[in-house]
């Protein structure tokens, strides 16, 4: 690793919470990993060895033993009903007769119930090659599908998002100040991208057109950087191998149906100061900032912006998303994910029966959902991010096809 590296490596960013907003549930006092940096390795060995070390105080078996060791049925939980399955979960929702208003649904929402920070190291970490650490990569491969064991369904009821003006009067959700309120909006794009199984094509087509859009919805923006993508088609039967290397995602098979959000305090600054300076995981415009002026960037207001599109009119799998204030006070979970190089940080949340919910049924091609992932601006004057996730509408036909759509990821800057 060169010095330069090295020292982009160190990059410590302060830990910003909203006015308001309890600390986080994370390891570190929720001061980045980044902190615990040794030789330039972005303090990745530091979030390893936690991870074992959290492993083996069995805390996270704890939970699993729980919900096991439960009477069947649903379980209580202190913040209201959990169910093990979602037809459990959809079964109570019927006998209750629980009901959403127009163009709304009531649905299993799968939430965690680990209230512990969580580390998942990714496929390409070099601990899964390295001889030396069988034991290790077997406990930490058993303590990642262990997550799964530690989420309960429960119920929540989905507001239909073209209808918020119904709910907040005169806040229109094609506009900003929707996003500055809620976290989500929706916009409109008849895209020229013909093949969007084809990542050079999504790259040179609708990358740009993507970020023209997010320029004109947001009054006051200088620039839009989109840097990624992923596309979600369960059904697709071609060749779904991820190349990062000729910045290829692949195709998903599965849909993430866990509450979470894709950022936080800490990655949302750094995850775009790699970007500006690194070009790091970057598939979109070469960005060639130096550390200063990079600083200088973000030291005005940006956001992280995801926007899903879908590539034939969603009929099973919706996306749903949750308005922030309905959990601006709340504390997130910070779930880690561990490089060779860095560790990135998102989020889980528990559940509360007021988490305002929101999806958009039947959206078609032309309708783009809108998230926000991170904000600096830090008063409580807007939200912050949203949380959002893959749902399972049980009121579609049996087959219904699941949803095919494409997901970017950018970075406005104002």
């Amino acid at each position: 690793m060169t010095q330069a590296k090295a020292q982009m490596s160190a990059y410590i960013p302060s830990l910003e919470l909203t006015r308001g907003q309890a600390a986080p549930i994370a390891a570190n006092g929720g001061l980045s990993y980044m902190s615990l940096d040794r030789n330039g390795d972005a303090g990745t060995t530091a979030a390893t060895e936690d991870a074992l070390a959290q492993i083996r105080r069995g805390e996270g078996q704890a939970v699993i033993d729980m919900i096991n060791n439960a009477p069947p049925g649903p379980i209580q939980t202190k913040w209201g009903l959990g169910f093990r399955r979602y037809a459990e979960c959809l079964e109570y929702i019927k006998a209750q007769k629980l009901q959403a208003p127009e163009g709304g649904i009531v649905l299993p929402m799968r939430y965690t119930v680990y209230e512990q920070p969580s580390y998942s190291i990714v496929s390409s970490n070099a601990l899964w090659q390295d001889p030396l650490r069988v034991e290790d990569a077997k406990a930490l491969k058993q303590d990642e599908y262990d997550n799964n064991r530690r989420c309960l369904y429960f119920p929540q009821t989905l507001r239909d998002a073209r209808r918020i003006a119904e709910y907040y009067p005169g806040l229109d959700p094609r506009s900003p100040e929707c996003m500055d309120k809620l976290g989500v909006s929706l916009a409109h794009c008849e895209s020229r991208c013909k093949n969007f199984y084809d990542a050079a094509e999504v790259e040179a087509v609708y990358y740009p057109e993507m970020e023209k859009l997010l320029l004109e919805f947001f009054p006051g923006a200088t620039d839009a950087l989109v840097y990624n993508h992923d596309v979600f088609d369960k059904d697709y039967d071609g060749d779904r191998t991820e190349d990062q290397a000729n910045k290829n995602p692949g195709v998903n098979a599965n849909y993430a149906n866990l509450v979470h959000n894709d950022l936080n305090d800490n990655s949302g600054r750094v995850r775009c100061r790699e970007l500006l300076t690194q070009n790091l995981r970057n598939f979109g415009r070469l960005q060639n900032y130096t550390e200063a002026e990079a600083d200088a960037k973000m030291s005005k207001r940006f956001m992280s912006i995801n926007l899903a599109k879908p590539m034939q009119t969603v009929q099973q799998n919706p996306f749903v998303l949750c308005a922030w204030p309905s959990f601006a006070d709340q504390p997130y979970i910070t779930n880690y994910r561990v490089y060779d190089d860095r560790v990135g940080e998102t989020t889980r949340f528990t559940y509360r029966p007021e988490h305002d919910w929101y999806w958009f049924p039947q959206q078609t091609p032309t309708e783009v959902s809108m998230l926000k992932c991170y904000d600096s601006v830090t008063d409580g004057s807007v939200s912050r991010w949203s949380f959002h996730s893959a749902a399972i509408d049980h009121a579609a036909p049996e087959d219904a096809p699941c949803r095919k759509n494409l997901v970017v990821r950018s970075f406005v800057f104002f």
